[in-house]
């Protein structure tokens, strides 16, 4: 009796997380579906189903360009992420060297301070080196956010790596970039999956930085792009094309958790299991 009970509030728990995390998604897919006077009525499914909304959405090629903005944003600052990460992961988990554990505090300090505390410093860093309303600005200040993460999560999966296979490499004349690339490297995939998805996601869903190093809207990614349509709308608030965006926006991120939630909890849980 006690284990059916056990297992029905652990059900009933499940259901209850799911239902507050998924609801405010499927209420945004809801009211994308209706149009007019219908978005002010609180209903579980529109009586009246239309596609306006999206049409509208997909038909603005500025909204467009605000998507392939964010994609080229979210990309590069996950590239350039795992790329250094990759070099300081090698460096701290496998290299011995005075102040290493001291190096390591500071890159999690970095990553405990909130956006606020450095938008300041920030802004003035990306404004004298001319990057302010451009891509690349973007991209300099997302690293702020990704980099400590990243090189945390591959320094604890480089350092649960098997030392034999590393020195066989040594001892068979490898030098420490061939050990980095064609030895460890290909051990490091769920690694880098993981790091490089929830990387992805995090640039893909940055605001604050891009709304205040942002001014004209061929540059402004689409968070920013979904927060101003209100702004821009001079007769009506245009809710039901925001959903419609929220969900184009959001869609594809679900979608790519979904297929990849495996590698990521693997990925997550590799470097904390010694083996």
């Amino acid at each position: 009796m006690r284990a059916v009970l056990r297992k029905t509030g652990l059900y009933a728990l499940v259901l209850l997380a799911a239902f507050y995390v998924l609801f405010p998604f499927y209420y945004a897919i809801v009211s994308s579906l209706k149009s007019g006077a219908d978005l002010f009525v609180a209903e579980l499914w529109p009586s009246h189903v239309g596609l306006s909304n999206f049409v509208a959405v997909l038909a603005d090629g500025q909204f467009l360009r605000n998507i392939l903005n964010s994609f080229i944003v979210a990309s590069a600052v996950t590239a350039v992420s795992l790329f250094v990460a990759l070099g300081a992961a090698f460096a701290l988990g496998r290299i011995r060297f005075r102040g290493r554990d001291t190096v390591m505090l500071a890159i999690l300090s970095v990553s405990m301070f909130p956006q606020v505390a450095v938008l300041a410093g920030l802004f003035e860093l990306i404004r004298g080196l001319g990057l302010y309303n451009s891509l690349g600005g973007l991209v300099m200040s997302n690293l702020i956010l990704t980099l400590p993460f990243t090189v945390w999560v591959l320094t604890a999966f480089m350092r649960e790596l098997p030392v034999e296979l590393e020195e066989a490499a040594y001892v068979d004349g490898a030098t420490p970039f061939i050990v980095l690339t064609r030895v460890l490297l290909p051990l490091m995939t769920p690694a880098l999956v993981t790091t490089g998805l929830l990387t992805f996601i995090a640039s893909w869903n940055e605001f604050l930085f891009a709304l205040t190093f942002t001014l004209t809207d061929d540059v402004r990614t689409v968070p920013v792009a979904i927060a101003t349509m209100n702004a821009n709308s001079h007769y009506e608030l245009p809710w039901g094309k925001i959903m419609a965006a929220s969900v184009v926006v959001t869609a594809p991120v679900v979608l790519i958790v979904l297929v990849f939630q495996r590698r990521i909890v693997s990925g997550l849980v590799a470097g904390a299991v010694k083996g």
